[in-house]
């Protein structure tokens, strides 16, 4: 299955999805020196970016999230790419300084945990390996 969205940053990236159906925040949310989620509301909570193409609907919080996104790069242990329904600054701002694959506007109900896929970020696609 091929899903559509547009690009936010470039490049290419596969991995097995980490998917949250609920707004995702970096300040506080996630640990930049570990990448696991601490954030009390997430549905992936104690869950590990590293690695992995993070999918959520959109972010939320603080500007300095942007930053984490950045640290969490320096560190070693962010995701291999971004998937959002709705790109908003923060996490865009973040994907970018950090050269993270990121595409938007992606129907992230259709994307499950744990599945293979494929995110080609100069085309704005989505492969879900079934």
């Amino acid at each position: 299955m091929i899903l559509k969205g547009r690009r936010i940053t470039k490049g290419k990236a596969k991995g097995v999805a980490l998917v949250s159906k609920k707004p995702l925040s970096f300040l506080g949310g996630v640990d930049p020196n570990t990448g696991e989620i601490r954030d009390a509301e997430s549905d992936i909570r104690g869950e590990s970016v590293r690695d992995k193409i993070l999918v959520f609907p959109r972010g939320k919080g603080s500007t300095v999230g942007s930053y984490v996104i950045y640290q969490l790069k320096k560190n070693g242990v962010a995701p291999k790419a971004i998937v959002v329904g709705e790109a908003e600054t923060i996490v865009a701002t973040g994907a970018i300084i950090a050269e993270i694959p990121m595409v938007d506007g992606i129907d992230v109900s259709r994307i499950k945990s744990g599945q293979i896929i494929e995110v080609d970020a100069d085309k704005g696609e989505i492969r879900i390996e079934e």
